[in-house]
C-alpha cells in the first residue's frame, strides 16, 4: 500500500492539496506522569561488577573518578552556569533519556535509554536498555515494569565493544546510542543508532542480531563517531563523514503492514566535501523489513525556520505520521538571561529559553516533486491548552504566568506516538543529569504527557 501511494505522488498532490498548508491545531492537557530524575536499576545479572557505579567519565578531560556522588552536576555548556541538584558518579545505572517510544498494545510503552551521558567518551560504564514503562495519569506516576539490557553475545558487531573480554558482552555508550525503536512483526526489535549512524537488530531479550550500515545513493553514510574512521596520521588530512555528530536516527518509523521502516535523520546531512548543510531539509530512507535492506528510496523532510533537529517519528495510518520539530533552547523565556550574561548558581537563568517545540502531522501519501513529504499541521508543546489545571509540575515560570496554560519547555523533546484517535503521548529525554528545563537548578524528570488532539489527529 505504501509502495503504491508513494509512486503516484503527483496525482495525490493534484487531488489532496489542503486549501491552508501547515495549519495550527490546539492540543488539550489531559494528564502528566513523572518518573525522577534520581531513578536508577542495578546492572543485570552476570554484568562485571565495574557496572555497579556509572558516570566515572563526565568530569573535565573525561578522566576517572571513583568517588561516587562527589562531582556536583552542572548544566550543559552554554546554557549558563546552573547547578542540577544531582552528583556523579551515580550508584547503579540511571534510568534516563527516554530517546524513542513505542506502543505496548495494553497501555505500557516501550521506551529506549540513551546512551549514557552524551557521547562515547563519557559513558563506556553506562548499559544500553530499554525500558517498559506504564504511566498512571490518575496518580501522575510512571511505573517501571520491566528492563532488557542490551548484548552482543554472539558477537555480531564487527568492531570491538567495551565488553569484548567478557561472558555476556553487554553493550555500552561508547559503542552504540540508541536513539528510537520499533517492534517488529516476528517479535524482534530494531533500534536506530546515532553513532554510525546503524540500524540494530536485536531479538525479543535485547540480543544482537545485525548491525546495519546506512547507505545512501550508493554511499555509505558515517558520523565523526563511525567505528571505522580514525584519526589520520597527517595533522592536515580530513576525516570523511557526511552525517553531523548526533545527527544520525533520532527518528524511526514502521508503517503498519509491517513492512517497510523511514528511518530520519535528526539533523541536516553535510554537501559532500564541504562542512555546509545540503540544504534546510532532513533525509528519509526506505528499509525493508522482509528483506533487511535498504531499498535505495529516499525522501526529504523540511524543517521550518527556527528548528535546528528533529525528535521522533511515528505512523499514526498508512500515510500519515507524527514528527517531532524542535530547537536547542530549554526553560521558560520569560526568566531568559539578560543580554551577554549567562547567569551563575546564585543567580540562575535561561540562557538559551525553548522558543520551538512542535509536534507535526505529515502525509506520506502526497509528495512534491522534489521528494518533499508534506505538512498538514502541528500543535505548539509552548501552547498546551490546561483550562482543568491538570499539570502536575509546571516548573519556574515568571511570576503571574497563566496556570491554564501548559509548556514542554526541554531542550530534547524524543518521543511522540498516537494513543487513540483523539489522543498522543509526548515525552522529553531529560539528558540526565544535565538538562535543566522544567526548573532552573534541578535535573530534569522524564516527563510523559497525555494530549488530547482530536482534531488534529483527524487532518488530511
Amino acid at each position: 500500500m505504501m509502495r503504491r501511494l508513494l509512486l503516484s505522488t503527483i496525482a495525490v498532490i493534484a487531488l489532496s492539496a489542503p486549501a491552508i498548508a501547515d495549519q495550527r491545531f490546539e492540543a488539550r492537557l489531559v494528564g502528566q506522569a513523572v518518573l525522577p530524575a534520581n531513578t536508577m536499576v542495578p546492572p543485570p545479572a552476570g554484568a562485571p561488577e565495574y557496572f555497579a557505579i556509572s558516570g566515572r567519565f563526565t568530569g573535565a578531560g573525561n578522566l576517572r573518578n571513583e568517588r561516587v556522588g562527589s562531582e556536583p552536576s552542572m548544566s550543559l555548556p552554554g546554557y549558563g552556569r546552573r547547578t542540577t541538584g544531582l552528583a556523579l558518579p551515580f550508584q547503579g545505572q540511571p534510568v534516563q533519556g527516554f530517546s524513542g517510544i513505542r506502543p505496548a498494545g495494553d497501555g505500557s510503552y516501550w521506551v529506549t535509554g540513551d546512551n549514557g551521558f552524551g557521547n562515547r567518551r563519557n559513558s563506556p560504564d553506562a548499559l544500553l536498555m530499554i525500558h517498559r514503562v506504564r504511566p498512571n495519569w490518575q496518580t501522575g506516576a510512571v511505573a517501571l515494569e520491566r528492563t532488557i539490557f542490551l548484548s552482543d553475545p554472539n558477537r555480531v558487531t564487527r568492531f570491538p565493544i567495551t565488553n569484548e573480554a567478557t561472558a555476556t558482552r553487554h553493550l555500552t555508550g561508547a559503542d552504540f546510542d540508541i536513539e528510537s525503536i520499533q517492534l517488529l512483526p516476528d517479535g524482534t526489535m530494531m533500534l536506530g543508532d546515532e553513532f554510525g549512524p546503524y540500524l540494530l537488530h536485536f531479538d525479543a531479550e535485547g540480543r544482537l542480531r545485525a548491525v546495519i550500515e546506512t547507505t545512501l545513493d550508493g554511499e555509505v553514510l558515517r558520523t565523526p563517531d563511525h567505528h571505522a574512521l580514525q584519526v589520520p596520521p597527517n595533522p592536515t588530512a580530513g576525516v570523511g563523514f557526511r552525517v553531523r555528530r548526533s545527527g544520525g536516527y533520532e527518528g524511526m518509523a514502521l508503517t503498519p503492514d509491517g513492512r517497510t521502516i523511514w528511518a530520519l535523520m535528526e539533523q541536516t546531512l553535510f554537501a559532500a566535501g564541504t562542512a555546509n548543510a545540503e540544504g534546510p531539509f532532513l533525509r528519509l530512507l526506505e528499509f525493508d523489513v522482509a528483506r533487511m535492506a535498504w531499498t535505495g528510496r529516499n525522501l526529504r523532510y523540511r524543517l521550518e525556520p527556527g528548528a535546528t533537529a528533529i525528535g521522533d517519528f511515528n505512523f499514526i495510518d498508512e500515510r500519515r505520521a507524527l514528527i517531532i520539530e524542535r530547537d536547542n533552547g530549554e526553560g521558560d523565556a520569560a526568566r531568559a538571561c539578560a543580554q551577554g550574561s549567562e547567569g551563575s548558581p546564585e543567580a540562575p537563568c535561561f540562557a538559551q529559553p525553548a522558543r520551538f517545540k512542535r509536534v507535526y502531522l505529515v502525509d506520506f501519501g502526497a509528495v512534491d516533486a522534489e521528494g518533499f513529504v508534506r505538512k498538514i499541521g502541528h500543535i505548539d508543546l509552548m501552547a498546551i491548552q490546561d483550562p482543568d489545571r491538570v499539570a502536575r509540575q509546571r516548573g519556574d515560570r515568571a511570576p503571574g504566568a497563566p496556570d491554564t496554560v501548559f509548556t514542554f519547555p526541554f531542550f530534547t523533546i524524543e518521543n511522540v506516538a498516537m494513543v487513540d484517535a483523539d489522543h498522543i503521548i509526548v515525552g522529553n529525554d531529560n539528558n540526565l543529569p544535565f538538562s535543566a528545563g522544567r526548573h532552573l537548578s534541578r535535573a530534569d524528570d522524564n516527563e510523559l504527557i497525555l494530549l488530547r488532539v482530536p482534531e488534529f489527529l483527524r487532518a488530511r
